[in-house]
């Protein structure tokens, strides 16, 4: 027996009209007077003039007394920081992740800045195996990984450059009890500020940071910035797969893919511009 086609819920169509109203005030970003926004809604001054009454009335859209003009009212600001507040950025990102891994191929990351530097929180394994530590928990590092020097060029430049700091001291330390005369194969050096710099200045150039078997040889990867309503990024989202297969050319396909996909969330988050617009940038936690 064939399955019963899931029947169309019944809408309230003047409210569905209506909404084009704010839909167009949001897409704006600013206040406009009623002939401009009947024309952003697809609809005449006469229509829209009505529902505009009635949004205001319920506190969805308040008028300026003085010039006329329409903007989003209290309860739409209300609704939207909420919203906010509801939105978790690992939450929001996570079908994404999933969604971007099974598109490429690829495994996929979401990562936070923490305490010691950018942390995986979430990982979306791939048909392709990739052998690399991805535990959740796993701390990239800030001047080896793609990850690291992602969430390096949109901190705050000061809290960086300490965990740069940080990092150098570590690595002296280890240098200084291994044993390189048995064959052990040491990290590259964790370089200078003014070398690190011009690094994170072509992350915010491209709106990509990527590595090439740095980590893992023979593994690459790609990450980009997701971004707040207020344009601090929340999160990174990286994309880890085989040399052989993946390209981490800044136009390749898996740069454009995740590229997208970190615009997509970093948009349900309430940010409207790209990654170069990002101009605040957070402290450590």
């Amino acid at each position: 027996m064939a399955a019963a086609t899931p029947r169309a819920q019944r809408g309230i169509q003047s409210i569905e009209v209506g909404a084009k109203l704010l839909v167009a005030l949001v897409h704006q970003g600013r206040p406009l007077a009623l002939k401009d926004l009947a024309q952003e809604a697809g609809m005449t001054a006469a229509k829209a003039h009505p529902y505009l009454v009635s949004f205001g009335r319920a506190g969805l859209i308040a008028q300026d007394d003085a010039t006329g003009r329409y903007f989003l009212g209290p309860l739409a600001l209300q609704l939207g920081l909420i919203s906010l507040q509801q939105a978790g950025p690992v939450q929001t990102a996570t079908p994404y992740a999933a969604a971007l891994a099974q598109r490429l191929g690829y495994t996929v990351a979401l990562a936070v800045w923490g305490t010691r530097g950018a942390t995986i929180v979430r990982v979306e394994e791939s048909p392709t195996a990739v052998h690399v530590n991805m535990r959740h928990g796993t701390v990239f590092s800030l001047a080896h990984t793609a990850s690291g020097r992602l969430f390096g060029a949109y901190l705050d430049a000061d809290a960086v450059r300490a965990a740069l700091e940080a990092e150098r001291r570590r690595e002296r330390g280890r240098r200084a009890t291994q044993d390189a005369a048995a064959g052990t194969v040491l990290p590259r050096p964790v370089p200078e500020w003014k070398a690190f710099e011009p690094q994170l200045a072509e992350v915010r150039q491209r709106g990509l940071s990527r590595s090439e078997g740095e980590v893992v040889a023979g593994v690459g990867a790609m990450a980009a910035p997701i971004f707040d309503h207020a344009g601090a990024i929340v999160l990174g989202i990286t994309v880890i797969g085989p040399s052989a297969s993946m390209s981490t050319a800044w136009d390749g396909a898996p740069a454009k893919a995740l590229k997208a996909c970190a615009a997509e969330v970093s948009a349900r988050l309430g940010w409207r511009g790209g990654a170069g617009d990002a101009g605040r940038r957070i402290e450590a936690t």
